[in-house]
């Protein structure tokens, strides 16, 4: 008697993994590492689950891609980084297990920019990931972005449904805006850090990017919660609010003046002001605010020292190992490393100035909805736009969640996209909102 026909969730697993290995063979660069064996036993289970009428829930069967800074079991765990590439880590992150938990099926760890320090994923160690919504008119490939380029062209590609990444200044947003999906940073504390090869503990978060705005709701309800190796995790403060109906209509949502201090692309421009007149069109009231005390440029260049400071702390070891990292990051982290302590401290109050900013324009509406960066995907090889994270980074620094989502823009075949910005723990209306936009903007 021959084994059982495979059901629905082994099948389709079984197809995406012939499909990621052949993105490997042709050097997209997207998945650095699979776990076949694995994905394809518990591809197996939520079978049977739902063959018993048991399933776990929405993410039950979902196929999902993890950054590679966060630690899977007995997988590689690299952080894009050489030196660590034998590393293997000895548990699951706990974003990894509480989405195994949910019933998904982990497939692999995917690229990303080297330490998660830049935001191309051109890496050199690991090989340049490829945006799946390019090459250009002139044909040149697209960066990702990042640093989670591979966990958002996972998701474009049609290689998961779900895929993990981390938000330091944008990095889970910044790869969703140039690969046309959607992405959320979550609440400061939300989701719990314990495994994850840290940045900048200051400003990291863990968040999910998916293709549909709807669906990042399941992935935050499955992922969030006290963390006990984490000690800056916390249960959502009074417990999750109820989720309103997926409308817009008597929102206010703020649009900050200070967009128009940022040099944009005009593409980006014009995304916002099409999403500006959806949400109106929705029943939402858009209003102008200044946000007076948060300067985009000054307070993201305060950012990145941080971020370099800290990874400067965390890297340490790589640092003192010729050819554990490249120059280029080596660099960044000796640069954070000597900064002086007037400099570091003048950081700290840079991020502080833009967060009571946000506070206060936040206290006047509902949410604030600006462009996600201020450009779109470039050509891999050209130099990286110095503001990329002028937008982004302003959530990090209040600790606030943010949802991004794609707006297609007629006669382009690279979308833009925008932001939705909303109080800390406001994740079940922020995510009812986006999916409103959403589904109008991408019917």
């Amino acid at each position: 008697m021959g084994a059982p026909a495979p059901g629905a969730v082994e099948t389709r697993t079984r197809e995406t993994l012939a499909r990621i290995e052949a993105s490997m063979a042709g050097g997209e660069a997207i998945f650095l590492s699979v776990d076949s064996a694995g994905a394809v036993a518990a591809a197996a289970e939520a079978d049977a689950r739902a063959g018993l009428g048991r399933a776990r829930g929405p993410l039950d069967g979902a196929l999902v891609a993890v950054k590679d800074n966060l630690a899977m079991a007995g997988r590689p765990w690299t952080a894009g980084i050489a030196g660590w590439r034998d590393r293997v880590a000895a548990a699951d992150a706990t974003a990894v297990a509480r989405l195994r938990a949910a019933g998904a099926v982990i497939l692999g760890g995917v690229n990303l920019h080297e330490g998660a320090l830049g935001a191309t994923t051109d890496n050199d160690a690991f090989g340049r990931c490829m945006n799946p919504l390019g090459p250009d008119a002139q044909g040149n490939a697209l960066t990702p972005g990042g640093s989670s380029g591979g966990s958002g062209a996972a998701v474009a590609a049609g290689l998961a449904d779900l895929a993990l990444g981390t938000d330091t200044m944008g990095s889970v947003r910044i790869p969703a805006a140039y690969c046309g999906i959607c992405g959320a940073k979550p609440t400061a504390g939300l989701i719990g850090r314990a495994g994850l090869a840290y940045l900048a503990p200051t400003l990291d978060t863990v968040g999910p990017l998916t293709r549909r705005a709807a669906d990042l709701w399941p992935a935050l309800e499955a992922l969030a919660g006290v963390d006990p190796e984490d000690p800056d995790a916390r249960p959502a403060r009074g417990g999750w609010s109820a989720r309103p109906d997926i409308s817009l209509r008597g929102v206010r949502l703020g649009l900050p003046k200070q967009i128009e201090t940022v040099d944009c692309e005009p593409a980006v421009r014009e995304g916002l002001a099409r999403a500006v007149e959806v949400a109106k069109r929705l029943g939402a009231r858009v209003v102008a605010l200044d946000l007076e005390g948060w300067d985009p440029g000054r307070a993201r260049r305060g950012g990145l020292l941080i971020s370099e400071a800290e990874g400067a702390v965390e890297m340490a070891s790589l640092m003192e190992t010729q050819g554990a990292i490249s120059d280029h990051l080596a660099a960044l982290l000796a640069y954070g490393r000597d900064a002086g302590a007037l400099r570091m401290v003048d950081a700290y109050a840079r991020i502080r100035a833009a967060a009571a900013a946000c506070a206060r324009g936040l206290a006047e509406c509902d949410a604030l909805i600006l462009p996600t960066a201020p450009q779109r995907a470039f050509p891999h090889g050209t130099p990286a736009p110095a503001n990329q994270a002028d937008f982004t980074a302003l959530a990090n620094f209040a600790g606030a969640p943010a949802v991004t989502l794609p707006v297609p823009l007629a006669g382009e075949t690279l979308p833009a996209s925008v932001q939705l910005l909303g109080a800390p723990w406001s994740e079940a209306r922020l995510t009812a909102w986006a999916e409103a936009l959403d589904l109008a903007l991408n019917p």
